[in-house]
């Protein structure tokens, strides 16, 4: 089944650095390719960006974060319930901490974003790349296959997800899968880049779980 779907900017992208994940998690490696098209007899549907939302998780040998990343805008194209095409963009600005308060939610945010000064680019430098992209180019066997853009960074990625409908509504759940946030130039705190840092890194891998409804146009 031919699909286009995920417009990240996150997207994701996102996030605390990097994550722990099952080994039947792991990222796989896949080529970039073009995005799908949608066919004439494809319906479009609008990404309900308020019930949308990217969780993320990080892990480093002393404890881990999670919270969420918000989607700005997103469009997907059916055909008898079948994804054809599709694509979402990421409001990088909307990165949420959940599990920390008050001054060091705060923190930790701006860390994130980089909007603390001297430390714009550890992370996501939401003010020069205040998007990420996700867009689709395919799914088999309700594997979604796409391209993730972030810091101007452009990675194949793939994930398994399950697509349903309820009238003129479709939600796609995916499972937890993690990717190498160090592919897309996120690199503060990993140990793959910076080998002497001990103890006293931040996983390169980040838990991902993207949550998708849109509505018939």
């Amino acid at each position: 089944m031919k699909s286009t779907f995920l417009k990240i900017t996150l997207m994701a992208f996102i996030t605390v650095g990097a994550f722990s994940c099952k080994n039947n998690e792991k990222e796989a490696e896949t080529t970039v390719e073009e995005a799908s098209e949608a066919t004439e007899m494809a319906t479009e549907y609008t990404v309900d960006t308020a019930a949308s939302t990217i969780m993320w998780e990080g892990a480093k040998p002393t404890g881990k974060h999670h919270g969420t990343i918000k989607l700005s805008s997103g469009t997907v194209h059916l055909n008898n319930g079948n994804i054809e095409a599709g694509e979402f963009v990421i409001d990088m600005n909307s990165i949420t901490n959940e599990d920390l308060e008050g001054d060091d939610k705060a923190n930790l945010e701006a860390h994130l974003k980089g909007t603390v000064e001297g430390k714009e680019g550890d992370f996501f430098n939401v003010k020069e790349y205040p998007t990420a992209k996700f867009e689709m180019t395919g799914i088999e066997n309700n594997v979604v296959k796409g391209n993730l853009t972030i810091k101007d960074k452009t990675n194949a990625i793939e994930f398994p997800a399950t697509v349903t409908m309820e009238g003129d509504k479709m939600m796609l759940k995916s499972e937890t899968f993690e990717i190498d946030r160090t592919k897309w130039d996120v690199n503060y705190g990993s140990k793959s880049i910076f080998p002497n840092l001990g103890d006293k890194f931040i996983n390169d891998a980040m838990k991902i779980t993207v949550s998708l409804v849109a509505n018939k146009a």
